[in-house]
C-alpha cells in the first residue's frame, strides 16, 4: 500500500496570521481539500490545541444537544471541524468570544459556506477572519511556492524562471488530474474515475442533505454536468434552466447550494462602476478541473481528438489556479472578469486594496502576437490610471515585453521552478 503524501499548503501562512491576532479563523472549502490534515497538522505543533470533529456521531449528538456546554469543556483553543453541521454553534462562540476575547480561540473548518445561511453571517462579525482552502494548487503539488499575484503587482519587470518542456500535453495531464489530494495520488485514469464518481454520491448524501431539502438527488449531478459542459463562459441563467428543465427560482436555489459546497465558484463582471458590476453576468467555474473533465466525460486521447474542448478546460483550470494563488498572496486581490458589448473579453481581472487593476488573458498556444492584448487594451481603457499590468500566459517558454506594461508570460509562471531571475517586489 502507498502512504499518502504530505502536500504543502501555502494558506498556513495566512491563516497563522490570522489566528495570532483573531478570535476565530473559519477554514472553508470543499470536502477532501484537506481542511482536517492541516487543522491536526498545526493543533499539534504551530497551534498547540484540542481537535474535535462533528463528523463522529458522539461528538455531533453532544454538540446539537448542549452547544453552550459542548464549547465549555474546551478552556483552551479548540478546533472544530465540519462547523456547517452544527450551526447553533456559532452563537454559542460567539458569546463566548465576548465574554473572553483571546486570538486563536477557536478555529473552525467547513465543508459548507455556512455564512450564507440565515441569522449566522452576523453573529460573528467583527470577531472572525474567513479563508478557503481550495483543492492542490499546482504550486502544491510541485512544492514551488512562489506567488504569481504578488509578482505582477510588483514594479519592474515580471521574474523570469526557468520552464519544463512539456508543453500543452503536460498542461493538459494537469488540469485532467486536478487538485484533490486523493484523486492527485491515484496513478491511473481509471481510479481517479472511480474516485470522482464516489465523491459526487458523498457530496450529495452528507453535505447537501445537511444543508438543505431538495425534491431530486438526480438534479444536482445533471445541472453540475451542464455547468462543466459550459464552464468557464458567463452564465446565461435562462439557457441553463431551460437545459436543465427547472424553474429560474428552484435553479438559483441548486446554484447556491453548489457554491455553498465549492463546488462551483460564480466570477463576477468587473466595471469601473459598482452598480454595473452587479447587472452583467458572471462566468461559472468549477473549482477542480479534475471534477469538470469527469463530469464532461474528457479524457487525454478525447481532447486530443476534439481540441475546441482543451481550450475551456485550460481557461477553467488557470483561472482556478490564479485564484488559489490568490488565496495566500499578500495582496488578496479580488478576482473577477472583464467583457463589453463589443466582445473584448480578459479571462481574470485582479484588483487591489488601492484599486490598481491587472488584466490576465489566457492562451493555450505556443506563440503570442499582438491581436491578444486587444481585450486588455479595452481594460486599459475602462480602468485608465488604475490599470498597472496586462499579462498573457501562453504555453511558451519565455517572458516577452509588449510595450506599455504588457507581458507575455509562460502559464508555468503560475507555479514557477527554480531561482527567480527579475525585479519584481515580494514583499
Amino acid at each position: 500500500m502507498v502512504s499518502p503524501v504530505s502536500f504543502p499548503r501555502y494558506i498556513t501562512r495566512p491563516l497563522l496570521a490570522a489566528l495570532a491576532d483573531t478570535p476565530v479563523v473559519m477554514l472553508v472549502g470543499a470536502r477532501q481539500t484537506g481542511k482536517s490534515t492541516l487543522a491536526q497538522g498545526l493543533s499539534a505543533s504551530q497551534h498547540p490545541a484540542a481537535y474535535v470533529t462533528l463528523d463522529e456521531a458522539s461528538v455531533l449528538s453532544s454538540a446539537q444537544a448542549d452547544p453552550v456546554g459542548f464549547l465549555a469543556e474546551h478552556q483552551g483553543p479548540v478546533i472544530i471541524d465540519e462547523i456547517q453541521r452544527v450551526p447553533a454553534l456559532l452563537p454559542a462562540i460567539k458569546a463566548d468570544v465576548d465574554r473572553r476575547r483571546r486570538p486563536g480561540r477557536y478555529l473552525l473548518t467547513g465543508s459548507a459556506n455556512v455564512l450564507v445561511l440565515p441569522r449566522i453571517s452576523e453573529s460573528l462579525a467583527g470577531r472572525m477572519e474567513v479563508l478557503t482552502l481550495w483543492p492542490l494548487a499546482q504550486g502544491e503539488i510541485e512544492e514551488r511556492p512562489g506567488n504569481f499575484v504578488d509578482e505582477v503587482f510588483a514594479a519592474g519587470s515580471p521574474a523570469r524562471h526557468p520552464v519544463s518542456a512539456g508543453g500543452r500535453r503536460a498542461l493538459l495531464e494537469r488540469a485532467l488530474r486536478g487538485g484533490f489530494p486523493e484523486a492527485v495520488q491515484r496513478e491511473s485514469a481509471d481510479r481517479r474515475r472511480a474516485w470522482f464518481d464516489a465523491y459526487i454520491t458523498t457530496i450529495l448524501q452528507r453535505d447537501v442533505r445537511d444543508l438543505a431539502r431538495i425534491e431530486s438527488l438526480t438534479v444536482l449531478p445533471r445541472l453540475l454536468t451542464l455547468i462543466a459542459a459550459r464552464a468557464p463562459a458567463p452564465t446565461n441563467v435562462a439557457d441553463l434552466g431551460r437545459a436543465a428543465g427547472l424553474a429560474q427560482t428552484s435553479l438559483r436555489r441548486y446554484l447556491s447550494l453548489l457554491e455553498m459546497t465549492f463546488l462551483v465558484r460564480s466570477v463576477p463582471a468587473w466595471a469601473r462602476n459598482l452598480t454595473k458590476r452587479l447587472v452583467r453576468a458572471p462566468r461559472l467555474i468549477l473549482t477542480d478541473t479534475g471534477l469538470l473533465a469527469h463530469l464532461a466525460g474528457w479524457s487525454g486521447p478525447g481532447l486530443e481528438q476534439e481540441p475546441t474542448a482543451a481550450g475551456p478546460l485550460i481557461e477553467n483550470f488557470i483561472l482556478m489556479e490564479i485564484i488559489k494563488v490568490a488565496s495566500w498572496s499578500r495582496r488578496r486581490p479580488d478576482v473577477s472578469h472583464f467583457r463589453t458589448h463589443a466582445g473584448h473579453e480578459v479571462d481574470v481581472v485582479l484588483e487591489d486594496e488601492a484599486g490598481r487593476v491587472v488584466g490576465v488573458e489566457t492562451k493555450a498556444a505556443a506563440s503570442v502576437s499582438e491581436r491578444d492584448f486587444r481585450g486588455l487594451e479595452a481594460l486599459r481603457e475602462t480602468a485608465g490610471k488604475r490599470f498597472h499590468r496586462g499579462v498573457v500566459l501562453y504555453a511558451g517558454r519565455d517572458v516577452l515585453p509588449f510595450g506599455r506594461d504588457r507581458w507575455a508570460m509562460p502559464i508555468e509562471s503560475l507555479w514557477p521552478a527554480g531561482r527567480a531571475e527579475g525585479r519584481a517586489d515580494q514583499r
